[in-house]
């Protein structure tokens, strides 16, 4: 399946500036395939080369890490004439050599001509790690699970997505259309945009395989914990990440440490949440008391959100039935409401860019999302279902006056008064009207 990301990498082969590319991202989101498909039709050869599965690949760089003198042994290696301009090399899973990684910078100031780019599963926890690796050398990509609108892609329904993109007007959508993106999204909470996940169910729309799937990949990363992250650090992760969907499934969301262990404090898992972070296997998003710009400036670090990677992974994990695809608002109303947020911090994650935060005051109002786009701060309440109660976000437009207050729901398309309420569907277009 062709993903979007594959447009980055077009404006990246053709960049006045364009450096040695570096694609970080979770296991599974479909890095290997974007690029080999990028590749092949993209460029006249490519040079696959795979650092976990060859092993013996690292030992081409233990001398010299002088790009043209790596070119010829490479070339050798891979049967493949290395050009410039005309061949893509490819380093994956990188993080395995970090000798491989650090070449970058020379292929960067040595070598510019060619094109390179480097990916990885647990990149991401590899470079918050060296202390070597050359910033300002390589260019910076990240790739995660499908978003709602590749998922639509995916299934088949280009145009149903083409009508979104551009639809520009706060007019309710035709009710029919609305009725069938409802059911589209359910069975994107329950898929996820996990790519082998989605392809299952395009070729045999079977949800119990589905599932079968889910659980593979969630057992693959626990797997990643115990062979990558430091040995001391293992359970730590592992109690985490098996809190995160009991934890959204409070009412209070916030991340609380002692439903981990009665005496469990912050500090002791700082080390384990960030490892998680940085695989791209979870979303913080902390709270913001004071809500002026930039956001990251006010927020609370020993208070905050966790979301898991993918919403289908989420009810995976959670062990939810296929049955709620089918009845009626119960896919977003189960544990109260968690799918639903953790469906909107991923799309605005991984459509948007955004890094997310949210908003309480003492504990009388919360409004689940504060985003920033162009120095303007948007306050996002998410409702399950057809919920239309707005008082926390009714309190929040009081206080601060936003711009354009939102409510998300799966109700329709509406400008009602000061709220703009978004379809959750039409959450990826929200600063494009």
């Amino acid at each position: 399946m062709k993903r979007d990301v594959y447009k980055l990498l077009e404006g990246w082969k053709g960049a006045p500036r364009r450096k040695p590319l570096v694609l970080n991202g979770a296991r599974q989101v479909g890095k290997t395939h974007a690029l080999k498909h990028f590749g092949t039709t993209e460029y006249e050869k490519m040079a696959y080369l795979n650092f976990e599965k060859d092993e013996k690949l690292a030992q081409y760089f233990e001398g010299t890490l002088d790009p043209k003198e790596l070119l010829k042994v490479l070339s050798i290696h891979t049967g493949v004439d290395i050009e410039p301009g005309t061949t893509l090399l490819i380093f994956d899973e990188v993080q395995e050599c970090s000798r491989a990684l650090g070449s970058l910078k020379y292929f960067c100031e040595e070598a510019p001509e060619y094109h390179v780019i480097a990916a990885g599963s647990l990149l991401g926890v590899k470079l918050t790690r060296d202390k070597g690796f050359p910033v300002g050398k390589v260019n910076f990509l990240s790739m995660y699970p499908l978003t709602f609108f590749e998922f639509l892609s995916a299934l088949g329904q280009e145009k149903l997505r083409l009508f979104l993109e551009e639809y520009k007007t706060y007019e309710p959508l035709p009710n029919p259309l609305h009725e069938k993106l409802i059911q589209l999204l359910k069975l994107y909470f329950f898929i996820g945009g996990m790519p082998e996940a989605v392809a299952e169910y395009a070729k045999n729309e079977k949800l119990p395989v589905v599932r079968e799937i889910q659980l593979e990949i969630l057992n693959a990363y626990e797997r990643d914990f115990a062979k990558h992250a430091p040995p001391n650090e293992v359970m730590k992760i592992t109690a985490v990440w098996k809190q995160v969907h009991r934890q959204l499934a409070k009412e209070n969301k916030k991340f609380i440490f002692s439903a981990i262990r009665k005496s469990a404090r912050g500090r002791e898992y700082e080390e384990a949440i960030q490892w998680l972070a940085d695989a791209g296997l979870i979303y913080k998003s902390h709270l913001v008391e004071t809500p002026k710009l930039p956001l990251s400036a006010y927020a609370d670090n020993n208070a905050f959100k966790i979301f898991l990677v993918d919403v289908g992974l989420l009810g995976a994990q959670s062990n939810l039935a296929a049955q709620t695809v089918i009845d009626g608002d119960l896919l977003f109303t189960e544990f109260k409401g968690s799918l639903t947020e953790n469906y909107v911090a991923q799309e605005l994650t991984c459509a948007k860019n955004k890094a997310v935060y949210y908003w309480a005051s003492e504990g009388t109002a919360e409004v689940d999302f504060l985003v920033e786009e162009e120095q303007v701060i948007y306050p996002i309440e998410v409702k399950a279902g057809a919920n239309q109660k707005k008082k926390s976000l009714l309190i929040y437009n009081e206080k601060y006056s936003p711009s354009k207050p939102i409510r998300a729901t799966t109700m329709n398309l509406k400008h009602d008064g000061a709220i703009y309420n978004y379809p959750l569907y039409l959450i990826s277009r929200l600063f494009c009207s």
